[in-house]
């Protein structure tokens, strides 16, 4: 049993309709804007300002507030204004669905229980396919790293949903980066046309229309360079010597299960992807 977002849940129960869903989802991704986007509406830092500190993020895994402070381009007090109010305007995705009448409140509150339920069934079967396999522990950082990594750098949430069974045509488009070192590593992600696409366009902050496939297999390799920064530092010893090569699109999702890499579903707002994680 997969572990699914709300909207995904309902959708697949006939709740809620594709376009019901995708409504709400903006709307919660409007009343959530990330912290250097309220900077900016409330004059505390300029676009480059923001722009800076997320590329700062992407590199460091820290808050935005610590390094805005650490600039010092905010003070503590701005910092904790600015999470404050965010954390005000921020609105559940049930909430949303009642506000703009697709479910009423009686009808949310049981499609809530059901979630809940399958939710803590869906996460004990990952924890229970993931305990014991040698690949486990780095699988469960790395998709710690994907819920951390995503919302900042894409500006969408990703949660684990299960280990997949690999199927070639499912997951047409596959990048991943080899390290090379003392410990070999090899990280990946599979996806669909949409997902790449999808992610694509959030990395680059691009419209659609800008980005074709060749561009958005380039931006999906970047998108593993990232999170195969972020896995190195969690995963190898600071004095560990390795060399990643650069993202290789040659081999299927497929491909590299057969040698041996552990196929982790994940579940995002921008689609469903593998995250592939191997020696």
């Amino acid at each position: 049993m997969a572990v699914k977002f709300l909207g995904q849940f309902l959708l697949e129960r006939g709740l809620i309709t594709p376009q019901q869903l995708l409504a709400a989802t903006e709307a919660q991704r409007a009343s959530n804007p990330l912290l250097g986007e309220l900077a900016f509406r409330q004059g505390l830092l300029t676009e480059a300002q923001a722009r800076r500190i997320n590329e700062r993020q992407r590199a460091e895994d820290r808050r935005f507030g610590d390094i805005a402070i650490e600039l010092g381009v905010l003070d503590a007090t701005q910092v904790e204004s600015l999470l404050a109010a965010q954390k005000a305007g921020r609105k559940l995705f049930g909430q949303i669905l009642v506000e703009q009448g697709v479910l009423d409140a009686a009808t949310l509150e049981q499609a809530l229980a059901e979630h809940r339920a399958e939710q803590q069934a869906g996460s004990e079967a990952l924890a229970s396919a993931l305990e014991g396999h040698p690949l486990g522990g780095l699988a469960q950082e790395a998709a710690g790293i994907c819920t951390r990594l995503f919302p900042r750098m894409l500006g969408a949430q990703c949660q684990p949903a299960g280990v997949a069974a690999v199927i070639e045509d499912a997951w047409p488009h596959t990048v991943h980066v080899h390290i090379e070192g003392d410990r070999p590593l090899r990280v990946g992600i599979a996806c669909d046309g949409d997902t790449m696409r999808a992610m694509a366009c959030a990395f680059l902050r691009v419209p659609a229309e800008r980005c074709d496939d060749e561009l958005a297999a380039d931006a999906l390799g970047e998108i593993v360079n990232v999170l195969m920064g972020y896995v190195v530092r969690s995963a190898l010893p600071d004095d560990a010597r390795y060399r990643a090569l650069p993202p290789d699109h040659g081999l299927s999702a497929a491909a590299l299960a057969a040698r041996g890499a552990l196929p982790l579903q994940m579940n995002s707002q921008l689609g469903t992807f593998l995250l592939l994680l191997g020696a």
